[in-house]
């Protein structure tokens, strides 16, 4: 097992300060380890030191990440804006997401988050509620799929 390798395991068992020191080191040796700097962001997030967070995801979006990375990497620095308030930050970061990974839902899920503290509610529920009819596995959602889609963008219209 690498370096890398057992400072993920270090902050999936929760070890996540040894994790952290770890990949200080990773990021030290190798400051061109994209994937070091996005561990580092994401051990900092799950501790709830998002402020600290921020930096090492930005490095990381900077250098080299797999495709996968990227899209964590991009989700996590837009979440984390989100939780800091920087709303117009967290919405590029999310619209660079789903533009770059269209097939990610999860990006929609979050922006939909963001247009919320933007205010922008109606097209946050409309988001959320085309979320849920594409990807429910509930049979009693999917059932009305085709209803919930089609009223997902009109839930201000009065039928008369």
């Amino acid at each position: 097992m690498n370096d890398l390798q057992q400072a993920i395991r270090l902050r999936q068992e929760g070890k996540v300060q040894e994790s952290i020191e770890l990949l200080h080191q990773i990021t030290e040796l190798e400051p061109q380890h994209g994937e070091g700097w996005y561990q580092l962001a994401w051990a900092h997030d799950s501790l709830g030191l998002e402020r600290e967070a921020v930096p090492y995801y930005e490095k990381a979006l900077q250098l080299k990440l797999s495709s996968e990375d990227r899209a964590g990497a991009m989700l996590g620095l837009g979440s984390t804006y989100r939780t800091l308030g920087q709303y117009e930050q967290a919405k590029r970061w999310m619209l660079t997401g789903m533009s770059e990974f269209p097939e990610h839902r999860e990006f929609e899920v979050f922006y939909a988050m963001v247009l919320y503290n933007l205010g922008e509610h109606a097209e946050a529920m409309q988001r959320l509620l085309v979320q849920l009819a594409d990807t429910s596995g509930d049979q009693r959602i999917t059932d009305y799929s085709r209803a919930i889609r089609y009223y997902a963008d009109q839930l201000d219209r009065v039928w008369e």
